[in-house]
């Protein structure tokens, strides 16, 4: 009788595996069918609106085989992986969309300015590598400046922008080029070409192997010579300055660019 139950219970038992085999054979069949594989890629922006930098067209192309599979098996941090090594792509979001859809959030890298040779630098102080032809679409290549400055220094050139960029304003001026040496030596541009020579900045004794000390800060300079700029601008007279030496300690030096005697 024992052996009948048993006999019964392993007859039930195969049966029903062969049922679920049976079923998951029947369900990736139907999930490897043409119906169900991506077919179309809908693109967003994060911040709402139109994408300003990412090329549809140009992602398509670059997307082309190797975003793969179907609504049931696409691995999406695959996916979206693909999506942010493409240029201009921050970070994507990538979701399925029944029955053939992928629906990707795409966050666009927000330039804040040209990085050394090839680069550019996002507001969060990233370094990226794209196209620069929406910079120059959009207008944004002739306003935005270019930033110099060795490898991993890029969060002191940005903290340094910014802070001459404050001093400057009250006198109606923007920043264009801002490079920082080797031997963490400052050179400023302002958007009146002239240059500012700022020299080196103790600050960055700490990691700059060549730090001095005794030498007047970096915002020192920038405010002595700010200050001098109301005075020194009447008794110019409207002569323009080439360049002025900031790296003294009592003082600063002018260069004056060449006058116009055409007229």
């Amino acid at each position: 009788m024992l052996a009948v139950r048993f006999t019964n219970f392993l007859a039930n038992a195969l049966t029903v595996l062969a049922v679920l085999i049976l079923l998951a054979a029947l369900l990736l069949w139907v999930a490897h069918r043409p119906y169900f594989q991506i077919k179309n890629v809908a693109l967003e922006s994060s911040q709402g609106g139109q994408l300003h930098y990412v090329q549809v067209d140009a992602l398509a192309h670059d997307i082309q085989g190797k975003v793969t599979g179907g609504f049931f098996d696409i691995n999406l941090d695959e996916a979206r992986r693909v999506f942010e090594a493409i240029p201009w792509v921050r970070r994507a979001q990538v979701k399925r969309e029944w029955p053939n859809q992928l629906r990707v959030t795409i966050e666009e890298q927000e330039p804040l300015a040209f990085w050394n040779d090839e680069q550019l630098i996002n507001r969060w102080g990233e370094v990226f590598t794209a196209d620069k032809a929406p910079l120059s679409r959009t207008g944004q290549a002739d306003v935005i400046p270019q930033l110099n400055g060795p490898e991993q220094s890029e969060r002191l050139v940005i903290q340094r922008y910014a802070e001459v960029a404050r001093w400057v304003a009250p006198l109606g001026l923007d920043i264009q080029q801002v490079t920082l040496s080797p031997r963490y030596a400052w050179d400023v541009v302002l958007s009146n070409g002239m240059q500012l020579l700022i020299g080196r900045d103790p600050a960055a004794e700490a990691t700059d192997p060549h730090g001095r000390s005794g030498a007047q800060s970096f915002a020192a300079r920038i405010e002595r010579f700010i200050q001098a700029w109301p005075d020194l601008s009447e008794r110019l007279a409207g002569r323009a300055i080439a360049r002025a030496d900031l790296r003294y300690n009592d003082g600063f030096a002018i260069t004056l660019a060449p006058q116009d005697n055409s007229e």
